[in-house]
């Protein structure tokens, strides 16, 4: 019996669009329901019933209405969906209960008019399915266990499994009579002997998703996975779930992923219960949720745990609790106490557990990040404290927003395994003509000196900052003015002035603080030089004190200051020429190579980077503009940048033979690629496994990291030999890296 029922109803749906192997790939509507049942006691077949369905839009595809024999006619006076299914369940459990029988199981040909077009619609309708349609049966898979010589599951038809049986086809015009008729055929024939077959295979259709941890040794098939990009950012687990609904998602199987600030990038892994459901999962790629669509790619198991896996026993106690709701504060003051963070959710909104259903995120060293994650023991209380977004507590707005499993593990892991300051050697600075530093530029000093500008306009101009500094301007220091941008090249809102003494920043800090700015207040508070430099370098400064810019693994320079660069030009070059060079900061440098003594030539003091494009490289980093330069600043920023008419322009200028030839330290040893379009998680094993039969040592894999210790997405390769970095980007450019396109460029 199909899980103890007494009878069978077997079922079939079509949809406006694709059908058949397709059905449900294209979002289409069903605008055709046929069933009949079958006694699976008495072997009795009952009375064949089709109904229309009205779907939002009129509108057939030629292949539907040729497959169908249905036009728009025939269904504009139909039901609705949820009229239909109504229609469905009555007759069916009339005709049930008229047979004697108590209850009745779906038998489909396949699993995709239950999976992939009737759950994905109700869901997009907020229609509650009846019961019936969370389990099913499929007629292949209980023909395969039957007959298990007559080929593989996904190779059977109803006309193959017909022939093998020896029964004939039914020779009906309509598809979906056609089919039904044959379904009933086949069933009746499997029953009797010498088949007698006993229908046991039931599938059932999850209708929650099950949050839940991941540990990092946990074995997660790559078959299982997949990786969904575009989504909102807004999105939770449940609203991604309901995106697959139909499929089975693995418990805690969904993985919402973060950018290096700790927010939502849009995509997400999701783990299935098995490939079956992956496969059907990969068919809703470009499937819409509200108005964006969604992209659905293959994903490894690797990936999943490393956005999911979790080895901390404090967030595996944090999450033992099942079937809790949970929900992230970001923006917390860093003195919040956990009673504070209680009595601003109130009283209305029990926390689980009080004191043990709030945890927070704190860096290695102890200190606060802002941020916390809070358990609900239901959706009502969740709702209720969402309705707390932005209210203040203490002197900042909260944000708050639904979270996830994964995401508690993501944000834990990110902030405990990254140091911030790295502990292994600095890459070493080497002396980068025409580069160096400006006398006019900070050096890192503990006299407060400096003022700190804070909830600028992001219009304000340095015109702007002079009228608003008033009489105070001629007491600043020439090329005082620092713009501080983000990271995107825009501002910040944030600036730095130099003045000419600790008294006179002291003076600006009590004079303008608070004064306004196109109606807005801005913050003045007096700083040091050495406090300036960091935050410049990407640190933050706060009531809480100066932390240094993170940094996870040898950075591409160390977050030092200023005065780490030298400051005296290698060639002579006009004041002039000196001043234009320097109105932007010098770019944080990868470590060069040693410089190499030359047989050919003399060795030279210096090492080189040739003046090309392939070698432009963003930061991610606070630029700045120095007064009386304007108040912008490159997002990129090019290893080499001489000013016109210096020798080192003149070596930049030449081809690149010219230009190796010209300068007789650049290191000529192996020939350089560059990969781009790396996962952000990818690490140096990943490149040598995907570059396996290079004959490549993990010494010759440079990633490039940014100043939140992230990969940058980009990683320089050097191969023994051009020839073999040739076949390289012949041969690897534009694979698959871990579900990603990369693309490799040769730079030698």
């Amino acid at each position: 019996m199909a899980s103890h029922s007494d009878t069978l109803v077997v079922f079939f749906g079509a949809t406006a669009g694709a059908n058949g192997g397709k059905l449900g790939s294209d979002e289409r509507e069903i605008i055709l329901l046929v069933w009949q049942i079958v006694d699976l006691h008495e072997k009795k077949v009952g009375k064949l019933h089709k109904c229309f369905v009205k779907p939002d839009t009129l509108d057939l595809t030629d292949q539907c209405k040729e497959e169908t024999g249905l036009t728009v006619e025939d269904i504009v006076k139909a039901e609705p969906l949820d009229k239909a299914l109504q229609q469905f369940q009555q007759s069916v459990s009339l005709e049930v209960k008229g047979l004697g029988r108590s209850s009745y199981t779906l038998c489909v040909n396949s699993p995709l008019i239950i999976r992939q077009a009737l759950h994905p619609e109700a869901s997009k309708k907020n229609l509650v399915l009846p019961e019936c349609f969370l389990s099913f049966v499929d007629v292949r898979k209980e023909f395969h266990k039957c007959c298990p010589n007559a080929g593989s599951v996904q190779q059977l038809s109803l006309t193959s499994m017909l022939e093998y049986v020896g029964v004939p086809a039914v020779s009906e015009q309509l598809m979906g009579e056609k089919a039904v008729r044959n379904m009933v055929q086949l069933t009746l024939c499997i029953l009797a002997d010498p088949y007698n077959h006993k229908f046991s295979c039931v599938e059932t259709v999850k209708y929650k998703f099950d949050s839940g941890t991941c540990s990092k040794t946990e074995p997660v098939d790559s078959e299982t996975v997949i990786r969904a990009r575009g989504l909102p950012w807004q999105s939770s687990d449940q609203d991604i779930a309901r995106f697959f609904k139909g499929l089975n998602i693995a418990k805690g199987g969904v993985a919402l992923c973060l950018n290096a600030q700790g927010r939502r990038n849009g995509e997400a892994l999701v783990r299935f219960i098995n490939s079956e459901h992956r496969d059907l999962a990969l068919e809703r790629h470009k499937h819409h949720m509200g108005s964006r669509y969604i992209e659905v790619y293959k994903a490894t198991g690797e990936e999943f745990l490393k956005i999911a896996g979790g080895t901390s026993n404090e967030v595996a106690q944090f999450l033992s609790k099942e079937n809790q709701v949970i929900i992230r504060m970001r923006g917390l003051p860093f003195t919040a106490t956990t009673q504070e963070v209680l009595s601003f959710l109130g009283p209305e909104n029990p926390v689980t557990d009080g004191t043990e259903g709030l945890l927070f995120v704190k860096y290695p060293d102890g200190r606060p990040t802002g941020d916390a994650f809070v358990l609900f023991s239901c959706e009502e209380y969740a709702l209720n404290a969402l309705k707390k977004h932005k209210q203040i507590l203490g002197k900042r707005y909260i944000e708050l927003f639904r979270s996830t499993a994964a995401e508690v593990q993501q944000v834990l892991n990110r902030y405990m395994s990254a140091p911030l300051i790295s502990t292994l050697p600095p890459s070493p600075i080497v002396p980068v003509p025409v580069l160096a530093t400006p006398s006019f530029l900070p050096t890192a000093s503990c006299s407060r000196d400096c003022v700190r500008l804070r909830g600028l306009p992001y219009t304000a101009g340095i015109e702007d900052i002079l009228e608003f500094m008033g009489e105070h301007t001629v007491d600043i220091k020439p090329h005082g003015v620092h713009m501080v941008l983000n990271q995107q090249g825009r501002p910040s809102g944030d600036a730095f002035i130099q003045m000419k003494s600790s008294d006179r920043a002291f003076m600006v800090a009590q004079k303008c603080h608070k004064k306004t700015m196109k109606d807005r207040y801005v913050e003045v508070f007096q700083c040091s030089t050495e406090e300036m430099s960091i935050v410049l370098m990407g640190g933050t400064l706060n009531r809480s004190g100066l932390s240094p810019p993170p940094c996870k693994l040898p950075c591409l320079s160390p977050p030092t200051a200023y005065a780490a660069f030298p400051t005296a030009p290698a060639f002579p070059a006009a004041p002039a020429m000196l001043s234009e060079a320097a109105l932007y900061q010098p770019p944080l440098l990868a470590a060069p190579r040693p410089p190499q003594t030359s047989a050919h030539g003399p060795a030279h003091p210096l090492a080189y980077y040739p003046h090309q494009p392939h070698l432009y490289m963003n930061m991610n980093m606070n630029y700045t503009a120095y007064y009386p330069s304007p108040p912008v600043s490159p997002s990129t920023v090019g290893y080499f940048a001489a000013p016109p008419g210096s020798m080192a322009a003149a070596v930049a200028a030449q081809p690149h033979h010219a230009a190796a030839a010209a300068s007789p330290g650049l290191p000529q040893h192996g020939a350089l690629v560059r990969m781009q379009g790396l996962p952000y998680n990818t690490g140096v094993k990943d490149i040598l496994s995907f570059f396996q039969g290079y004959q490549l040592q993990s010494d010759a894999v440079l990633i490039l990291y940014n100043f939140s210790g992230q990969c940058s997405g980009e990683a320089l390769i050097t191969f023994p030999s051009e020839e073999m970095a040739m076949r390289a980007v012949a041969e690897r450019s534009n694979h698959p890296f871990y579900g990603q396109q990369v693309h490799l460029v040769f730079c030698n």
